[in-house]
């Protein structure tokens, strides 16, 4: 993914972004089906996420919304690793799209993907999950290849960040 300088952020921006993101000490104390929680070497942030996790769900995603909160995202789930492919079409908002795998470990990031855009977004084989935020959030804070994420699905696939760790 070349140099990974260019994401970090500044300071002043990070400080205000994780705190709109509720970003707190003992985040993992909190792992629970109605929000995630990322770790890197920028630190930690919260989002309260919508799970898709069905094939309908899924394919309505974010389409039609007019915003979406900071600290909110979707959360789309799988039932095993495959190649995942998205598309903004009816969606009005730019969006990060961030691929996991079974570890919840981030293994793509998509910045900015255009509202409308009916160009296929490839996130790789093996992902089974797909985080949505808002566009541009992910490099302000630092949400990178090799982020971690905790939430319940993946603790028994073998969480990198299993719930309850610090």
């Amino acid at each position: 993914m070349g140099n990974r300088d260019h994401r970090r952020p500044r300071l002043g921006a990070a400080l205000a972004v994780l705190g709109a993101l509720h970003a707190v000490p003992g985040l993992a104390a909190q792992c629970d089906p109605g929000a995630v929680n990322l770790r890197g070497d920028w630190g930690t942030a919260r989002f309260a996420v919508e799970i898709a996790d069905d094939e309908a769900e899924r394919a309505r995603g974010l389409m039609q919304r007019q915003n979406l909160a900071t600290g909110s995202g979707m959360l789309f789930l799988y039932d095993r690793p495959q190649r995942v492919s998205f598309w903004m079409r009816n969606t009005l908002i730019p969006l990060d799209i961030i691929f996991l795998d079974p570890s919840g470990t981030v293994r793509r990031v998509h910045s900015m993907a255009q509202p409308l855009d009916e160009t296929p977004i490839d996130g790789g084989a093996g992902i089974i999950a797909v985080l949505e935020v808002n566009g541009g959030l992910a490099g302000r804070i630092g949400i990178a290849e090799g982020t971690v994420m905790q939430h319940p699905f993946f603790q028994p696939l073998g969480a990198a960040w299993p719930c309850g760790a610090d």
